[in-house]
């Protein structure tokens, strides 16, 4: 499988270093986010990977939720666990909550099937900054600290009318933002196709904290570091 390189598995409980995550971050979901670098101060592990993760371990589903309970840190041990009504967690050894899921439907574990499907929706959930998030930000006149850029995944869902996907893509379909004080609560709809044909849709909410003034030299220079940061990592810098 195309994630083996992006954790390790020992018995039933996998790990996830701080290297890996961000190779997974950059190499497959193009997301240059700082706190998925090996060295921030506040890494954490992309939700994007926990949920590739989920959907190889468990197969993908007609229609799932996904709930982001907390960050994962570098080299956590963690649980990928189903219980008798189908709900998947991942969690600690402590007990500690970091991803719940809900499915319903059909499911199918064809490897092309599912891998095709992660590829499509990671590649789309990378995309979130700068494309999506910074025309939002500059309409609310809001943004996130500079020095200390925080947009966290909340939860996500989607809905399928049909599996057996073959070349699967992710189109945007509207974005909004809600701003509460210092907190942005960001919600994208997306539709999900396979060949041309619309085979369902779905929806991603992502948090960003620590809002101040839109300053736009300042977004301007997190932009262009970012692309910077891309160009490096393409080049093999």
């Amino acid at each position: 499988m195309f994630l083996d390189t992006y954790y390790t598995q020992t018995d039933s409980r996998i790990r996830i270093t701080a290297q890996q995550a961000s190779d997974f971050a950059k190499g497959i979901a193009g997301d240059f986010n700082p706190i998925h670098d090996p060295q921030a101060r506040r890494f954490c592990v992309p939700g994007d990977l926990l949920f590739a993760l989920v959907l190889s371990r468990f197969g993908l589903s007609r229609e799932m939720d996904f709930h982001f309970r907390s960050m994962v840190g570098d080299g956590i041990t963690l649980r990928l666990e189903e219980d008798e009504s189908g709900h998947i967690g991942v969690s600690d050894d402590e007990g500690k909550r970091y991803l719940d899921v809900t499915r319903s439907g059909e499911t199918t574990r064809d490897e092309s099937a599912v891998e095709a499907f992660t590829r499509c929706y990671v590649a789309f959930s990378g995309k979130n900054f700068p494309h999506v998030l910074k025309p939002l930000l500059e309409e609310k006149g809001v943004m996130f600290n500079p020095r200390r850029p925080l947009v966290i995944y909340d939860s996500m869902g989607f809905s399928l009318e049909r599996m057996d996907l073959k070349r699967p893509s992710l189109e945007l379909v509207d974005s909004s933002m809600a701003v509460n004080g210092k907190r942005g609560d960001v919600t994208l709809q997306f539709r999900i196709t396979d060949g041309g044909a619309e085979v369902g849709s779905g929806s991603k909410k992502l948090v960003v904290s620590g809002l101040c003034d839109y300053d736009a030299s300042a977004m301007d220079a997190i932009v262009t570091e970012f692309y910077r940061l891309k160009a490096a990592y393409e080049a093999g810098d």
